[in-house]
């Protein structure tokens, strides 16, 4: 199969979605892989190291989209990318269709069969190539938010971990997931006093058991939230529903209850966002202020780490690039139910419960597209 590695257009992302380590796998089994010059610049990869690998440099993203019949990416095309993507060309990458209308149509129209890292499931309904990502922004979402709680910044001015004789920041959490236990893990470990929110009681029970004493587990409820939001300082939104927006535990209404300087990071803002109010920003501008409350809503925020990231996503993803390069994606997804759950929009066709729900869209059976 011929492979394509574009490098990535949106605004601020550094990472790259195969390392040379993939690509050298792919060569080795025949395949033939072309990066975009420069494509893993901002991820320490050169094109030298991806030519040492034994791909093939393009100058330019349109010769890569051209030739390729598998475009592996991170993030979402944009609209500069729809014009380029073919009939029958498979995408993989990270789509979250739900929270982006024009995205979904513009795949639509073009006929190519879009793969969602997402949505592909693994075991116990995990998210295996959602995980590796989730970690990085679950672990930025304390790094950043402690940025944003300094005065010059916009924040109350209050040290995460505190210090001898002054209390450390009270840091609420919302959701349980990868992105909400390695965020209580950043902050605990940074002395906060961590409250962590989830309406699975056994995810409660797993994470009372792992997590340090500095960490209290509590039942998701408006209620609560509402209780909880008016003393703490760092808020991260941490809500995933696979393949769906967001839901909004967090209204317009509910920020007159907070403090003014309290931060609010929106981990969940690529799928919609689980606080109303907030909406993607970038590195380059990360915040805005709504009635004296700190948003923060970079939606690529581990982009802000694309070393660490690439590495990691590269790790998850390699094995399905390798089983969609070496049986193509139709044979693939009809061995591996786990696969088959990636595949969102197929030749124009809603084959994603999800997506179908968002905009109104038919849904098709999936099976029906793989015959």
């Amino acid at each position: 199969m011929i492979i394509g590695v574009p490098t990535e257009i949106k605004t601020n992302e550094n990472r790259v979605a195969l390392t040379p380590a993939g690509a050298f796998e792919l060569n080795k089994r025949g395949h033939k892989v072309y990066v975009q010059s420069n494509a893993g610049h901002g991820s320490g990869f050169s094109d030298k190291d991806y030519e040492e690998a034994g791909a093939s440099i393009l100058p330019n993203i349109e010769d890569v989209y051209g030739i390729a019949e598998m475009i592996i990416k991170v993030k979402e095309p944009i609209e500069p990318e729809y014009s380029l993507i073919k009939e029958d060309q498979l995408l993989f990458t990270y789509f979250h269709f739900a929270s982006h209308k024009p995205l979904t149509e513009a795949m639509i129209e073009s006929k190519a069969i879009c793969l969602a890292y997402e949505t592909v499931t693994g075991r116990n309904n995990s998210l295996p190539l959602l995980v590796p990502m989730s970690e990085v922004a679950g672990r930025m979402a304390v790094q950043e938010g402690a940025k944003f709680l300094e005065k010059p910044e916009g924040g109350r001015g209050v040290l995460l971990g505190g210090v001898p004789g002054v209390p450390p920041a009270k840091v609420l959490i919302l959701g349980g997931g990868i992105v909400g236990t390695q965020a209580a893990k950043m902050a605990s470990g940074l002395g906060a006093n961590v409250t962590i929110l989830d309406i699975s009681l056994d995810r409660l029970r797993y994470l009372s058991d792992v997590l340090p004493a500095n960490v209290t587990t509590m039942y998701s409820n408006e209620y609560n939230i509402r209780r909880l939001i008016k003393n703490h300082d760092l808020i991260i939104g941490a809500v995933l529903i696979p393949g769906a927006k967001a839901p909004n535990l967090i209204t317009r209404e509910m920020l007159k209850d907070m403090r003014p300087g309290t931060v609010l990071v929106d981990v969940a803002v690529d799928q919609g966002g689980c606080i109303e109010t907030c909406k993607p920003t970038t590195h380059e501008d990360p915040i805005f202020v709504i009635d004296e409350i700190v948003h923060y809503c970079v939606a690529n925020m581990p982009g802000a780490v694309p070393y660490t990231s690439t590495i990691a996503l590269t790790n998850a993803t390699l094995p399905y690039a390798l089983r969609l390069a070496d049986k193509g994606w139709k044979k693939a997804c009809k061995q591996d139910e786990n696969l088959k759950a990636g595949l969102n929009v197929v030749h124009g066709k809603v084959v994603h419960k999800g997506v179908s729900d968002a905009f109104g869209h038919k849904l098709e059976d999936v099976n029906s597209c793989l015959a």
